[in-house]
């Protein structure tokens, strides 16, 4: 199967739906099949939490280790469900880092 890769419509749409969840701290960084959600500096960002594509229409969640690593979480479904899903199950991973 080939990889997916994540489209502009799957960046403004995470966009918006992190205004849309007062979330304005994160922006979101698309790179081939991923969409990280970021904060802080440009040059030394904390990553938050990654969204991968798996195929047209369904997405898994990974979250950051405490060694710089991706941890699967074993959630999949359509990519506004995984954002629901972490913005309801993993909202500490997402609050401002000081």
């Amino acid at each position: 199967m080939a990889k997916q890769s994540a489209d502009e419509i799957d960046l403004d749409g995470t966009e918006a739906f992190l205004t849309r969840h007062g979330l304005e701290h994160l922006r979101v960084r698309k790179r081939a099949d991923t969409l990280t959600l970021l904060s802080g500096p440009d040059n030394v960002p904390n990553k938050h939490a990654r969204l991968r594509k798996v195929t047209r229409q369904w997405w898994t969640l990974e979250m950051p280790t405490h060694t710089a690593r991706w941890d699967k979480t074993g959630l999949r479904a359509p990519r506004l469900e995984v954002l629901e899903m972490l913005v309801t199950q993993f909202s500490w991973t997402l609050a401002p880092i000081a």
